[in-house]
């Protein structure tokens, strides 16, 4: 690290409270000698150095790539990926169109896993013409009846995309949303495994609608489902442009079990951490969103110079951004999509005629119809729950 920006980082340090909501425990060892890394695993200053360590590995582009494959491979062992699972047929379900000004809304679900059920919503342009690129919409740890995919500014997110032009999946973790509804706790202990393989299993479904272009896949997602943006194109390159919001940090692993409480970032083999995983997705197109209120508080002089510099060695420098606001807190509120919608429309070939205001410079999302949950739900009296259901909280076989 240069001197100027260790002096930075130094004083990010002094000024700056720890955000302390969602924090674990140091360290959990595990048998067999591997050790999730959780909450504040780290302190600030030995990030640093971990970072420091993990540069000293590679000089080149090739030694990068050998690096980048080994990292790829622990975290597909340690999320009990290894090997994928056989992609069994989705056998998808999407129904109840709603129109609204420029987009549509259907629910939708799909079997990740015989009888495991993802539960989301698909969001589609109206008076344009396809193909379309498709947007993943991961969500964070927000919780309560109208939680996850149901809050009003998830819905916000999905519908101003889908009204530039890209279908937009919006789907449950676990234990969220509906899957909530239906009886599935968060605390499933397979829940990084599943949310990991089911993320996986979205680009499948997108695939199959004859109005997504299969070259275009973004995936955008905060807090909790900031893991979720970046721990997907890590492990699949079909992902071509990826936006991870408040979650991109050095020292914090995630202060839930979905996040860190698999051995994805440390064996007696590797280490690693999130800000090296985020930038697996070299050299395709990644903006970092981060602010002061939060762990990505050292974003700009810690974390984003890291993962610049592989992309440097890529030779795609320009395609890494961050934008940061020292001054906000924690989520995924409107002043980040402001930074995110560009972005998108930029890496994806959006249109935003109709949504973008030249004058104030923002994208206008006040053409939204905020849905309710029962509005949104795939299942109810019209589609009731599928026999074939597992039962919640179940074992889900992978292999």
């Amino acid at each position: 690290m240069h001197l100027y920006r260790f002096a930075v980082f130094v004083t990010l340090l002094s000024i700056h409270p720890t955000f302390a909501n969602r924090h674990l425990s140091a360290q959990d060892a595990k048998p067999g000698g591997v050790t999730l890394c959780q909450g504040n695993y780290h302190s600030e200053a030995d990030a640093v150095a971990q970072l420091k360590r993990m540069a000293s590995t590679y000089s080149n582009l090739e030694q990068w790539q050998d690096r980048a494959a080994a990292i790829r491979e622990q975290i597909l062992t340690g999320a009990k990926l290894m090997p994928l699972p056989a992609r069994t047929p989705l056998n998808a379900i999407i129904h109840k169109k709603r129109d609204y000004r420029g987009y549509s809304v259907e629910s939708a679900a799909f079997e990740a896993r015989p009888g495991f059920y993802v539960y989301g919503n698909l969001y589609r342009p109206l008076g344009k013409e396809g193909p379309f690129p498709a947007i993943l919409c991961p969500h964070g740890h927000a919780t309560g009846r109208a939680g996850g995919r149901l809050r009003p500014d998830q819905q916000h997110r999905c519908a101003t995309l889908a009204r530039m032009g890209a279908v937009v999946f919006s789907y449950d973790m676990i234990g969220f949303g509906e899957s909530l509804h239906h009886g599935w706790d968060h605390k499933h202990n397979q829940a990084l495994t599943l949310q990991t393989w089911g993320s996986i299993r979205a680009i499948d479904f997108v695939q199959e609608l004859e109005d997504v272009d299969d070259n275009r896949i973004g995936v955008t997602g905060c807090s909790g489902g900031g893991p979720q943006t970046f721990l997907l194109p890590a492990v699949d390159n079909r992902v071509t442009v990826s936006v991870p919001v408040v979650m991109v940090s050095a020292h914090f692993f995630g202060g839930c079990h979905c996040e860190s409480g698999m051995p994805i970032h440390k064996t007696a083999e590797l280490e690693t951490n999130n800000a090296e995983i985020a930038a697996l997705a070299a050299p395709r197109p990644q903006l970092l969103v981060s602010v002061g209120g939060d762990w990505t508080k050292n974003t700009p002089v810690v974390e984003y110079p890291y993962i610049r510099n592989i992309y440097t060695l890529h030779g795609k420098q320009a395609n890494i951004e961050n934008v940061h606001y020292p001054g906000r807190q924690h989520g995924y509120q409107y002043l980040k999509r402001q930074a995110m919608y560009p972005f998108m429309v930029r890496h994806l070939k959006l249109d935003p005629s109709g949504v973008f205001d030249a004058i104030t410079e923002l994208y206008d999302e006040t053409a939204t119809t905020i849905e309710t949950p029962e509005q949104m739900y795939v299942f109810d009296k019209s589609r009731p729950y599928p026999a074939n259901a597992v039962t919640p909280g179940s074992q889900i076989p992978l292999h």
